[in-house]
């Protein structure tokens, strides 16, 4: 699971990392049309004097779709260690101690991946056996829910793996981290540890 300094990273490394952006890149996209479907609207309704209109609709596609963007950026923020953390006393932790947390924490946040992409597809058969639509588009419900699946799934994978990397870093000194690896990344406070671990012998 783990590289050594200098190595490029591997085949799995590199899938996780494009499955991840490829999310996020769609999830960009996604919020850019929520953008202008409410840009088109409110200018729509503030042109009514001259024949213009709101689109009809519009928030129940904002929701559809402010709902597939938070679900396509969780993989990214997953793999970047972008969620919110608080380092007051990890800092101060040993190294061991550090890692042990990282692996606590991913677990727990694969646990959490898995459950919602199970009670999300369960949702989402659920409104397609009663054929429920939104009151404006008449656009069936489960559609939202569809939407949705690839951003938790990828988020799955993304977490799997990231608990296997946190699980492979217990057993050695100074690991490189995949997060690490991929520029950009965000170091958490046992990366930090252990390179000051290497330094400092």
């Amino acid at each position: 699971m783990q590289e050594a300094v200098g190595a490029a990273p591997s085949r799995p490394a590199l899938f996780v990392e494009r499955l991840a952006l490829g999310m996020a890149w769609a999830g960009g996209g996604a919020l850019l049309l929520v953008a202008l479907i409410t840009l088109v609207s409110i200018l729509g309704r503030a042109l009514i004097p001259f024949g213009l209109r709101p689109l009809r609709g519009e928030f129940e596609l904002v929701q559809a779709g402010t709902a597939f963007v938070v679900c396509a950026f969780l993989p990214w923020a997953h793999l970047k260690r972008g969620h919110a953390s608080v380092a007051l006393l990890s800092d101060h932790f040993p190294p061991f101690i550090n890692r042990l947390i990282d692996l606590l924490v991913d677990v727990l946040m694969l646990a959490m991946a898995i459950l919602l992409t199970w009670r999300l597809g369960a949702g989402m058969l659920d409104k397609l056996s009663y054929g429920e639509t939104t009151f404006l588009l008449r656009m069936p419900l489960w559609w939202a829910y569809a939407i949705c699946l690839p951003g938790l799934g990828a988020w799955s994978i993304v977490a799997l793996w990231a608990s296997l990397d946190s699980g492979a870093a217990l057993f050695r000194p100074a690991p490189v981290r995949l997060h690490a690896m991929l520029d950009g990344g965000a170091r958490s406070p046992a990366m930090e540890c252990a390179d000051r671990e290497e330094e400092n012998p």
